[in-house]
């Protein structure tokens, strides 16, 4: 658990469960994971560096 994403289920932010880096379709890379309270997914965008 280190990145933070927004849960839109909890309305809150909360650091993801089960994180992976993805690269979005637009090359942008991206942290997707699951919320530790109700499992919903969860999506960060990350910087384009």
């Amino acid at each position: 658990m280190g990145e933070t994403g927004y849960c839109v289920k909890c309305k809150d932010k909360k650091a993801m469960k089960d994180e992976q880096k993805v690269t979005m379709k637009n090359g942008r890379p991206a942290m997707k994971g699951k919320c530790p309270e109700c499992g919903t997914g969860m999506y960060k965008i990350m910087g384009k560096k």
